[in-house]
């Protein structure tokens, strides 16, 4: 098995946390993502993930969120068999593998070169899958992208990272490029930024957060294609049992308490 060094900073670095804390999850006999290719891409790469203090609850937590977004991925394709999917800011999330999309499903992940060079070497190829090596800021790659079928789009840990005027761009310039679909992506209040920036991974690897939406519907203020549909709820009953005492008590208040359960969602639009 050959050994990948890795030189990621900042936001990049990220990646490294959630594909940890997803192969940790699924290293557990009742995993909800069972998760194998994050699982031996972890044991591939040579870094200390240990800095990034990445626990069990942590890992539980990045599952329940990749999975509730692979339910919705795979509930479009059912739908829409000749449908695209667009995973922005995909870092070396497997959710192409987890999903297994049937023929007729193109696939594009989206990533600074350096990540996608990097996934070529962890991850095999497969047919109708794209590798797409840019910022996703960059309006030049979306030329790669079809534009008359229908489209899921997914983000998932990406638009705090991005700047509070670039994130509205890249979705109007998506809207406006696609014929249709929908967008589904974790957003994080203005209070939820400032939890995040107590977390150890983002002083461990300095990477900075801007992007608060407070009001979903902002988004459609600014975009007048977009729709917002609704919050799609993070935690089953059956899936918050799974956390630890800490962790409960947080899914107990931010059920409880209106601006807890504005700390961090996720957002379904429809466009």
């Amino acid at each position: 098995m050959a050994v990948e060094k890795v030189d990621l900073t900042g936001a990049r670095e990220t990646l490294l946390m959630t594909l940890y804390g997803k192969a940790l999850e699924s290293r557990l006999p009742n995993s909800l993502l069972q998760d194998h290719f994050a699982d031996e891409a972890v044991r591939r790469i040579d870094y200390d993930f240990s800095r990034l203090k990445v626990d069990g609850n942590l890992g539980l937590g990045f599952a329940i969120r990749a999975k509730t977004l692979d339910v919705r991925v795979r509930d479009f394709l059912a739908r829409y068999p000749d449908a695209i999917v667009l995973h922005l800011g995909c870092g070396l999330d497997t959710r192409i593998f987890r999903v297994d999309p049937p023929k007729g499903i193109d696939w594009f992940d989206v990533d600074y070169p350096d990540v996608v060079a990097l996934r070529r070497r962890l991850y095999p190829c497969r047919d109708q899958y794209h590798l797409i090596a840019s910022s996703v800021t960059e309006p030049g790659w979306l030329a790669e992208v079809p534009r008359n079928r229908p489209a899921m789009i997914v983000a998932e840990g990406l638009t705090p990272y991005l700047a509070a005027d670039e994130g509205p761009r890249l979705f109007a310039r998506l809207v406006s490029h696609l014929a249709g679909g929908e967008l589904m992506f974790d957003a994080y209040s203005r209070f939820g930024l400032k939890l995040m920036r107590l977390s150890p991974a983002l002083k461990a690897t300095g990477a900075e957060v801007h992007w608060a939406i407070e009001d979903p519907r902002e988004l459609e203020r600014a975009i007048p294609k977009l729709r917002f549909i609704g919050e799609v709820p993070s935690y089953k009953p059956e899936q918050g049992a799974r956390l630890g005492w800490s962790a409960r008590l947080f899914v107990g208040l931010w059920r409880l308490i209106p601006a807890m359960r504005k700390v961090g969602r996720l957002l379904r639009y429809r466009f």
